[in-house]
């Protein structure tokens, strides 16, 4: 169930691939414990049309959206897991941040065909 969405400027990294990112953030968050390699779902999306404080400059954001329950040190560990793995595959990109969202486990619907 948890979602990874990476939002990142077009320009303004030194490299920069989606995939390799996408698996980076995927061990680092299954590393934690706090969510299941299995059932991590990430897509990325990427911006021609940004400033970040009011310039042109590299960013990359992820936000995280997981079912309510977690505690505060889970998502803690989580948080800073996603930001160590930012920062070392995007080392030179200006601005590097993570959002922690939690869903409302009785409005969230979804619908999956077994295999």
């Amino acid at each position: 169930m948890p979602h990874l969405v990476i939002e990142y400027s077009s320009e303004g990294h030194e490299r920069f691939d989606a995939a390799e990112l996408m698996r980076a953030l995927h061990a680092a968050a299954a590393s934690t414990g706090v969510m299941q390699a299995r059932d991590i779902k990430i897509r990325a999306i990427s911006y021609n049309d940004y400033l970040v404080a009011g310039i042109r400059d590299g960013f990359c954001h992820v936000s995280v959206f997981l079912l309510e329950g977690r505690a505060p040190e889970e998502k803690l560990k989580l948080s800073e897991s996603l930001r160590a793995s930012l920062s070392k595959t995007l080392p030179g990109t200006k601005s590097l941040s993570v959002d922690i969202r939690d869903m409302d486990s009785s409005a969230y619907k979804k619908r999956l065909i077994p295999n």
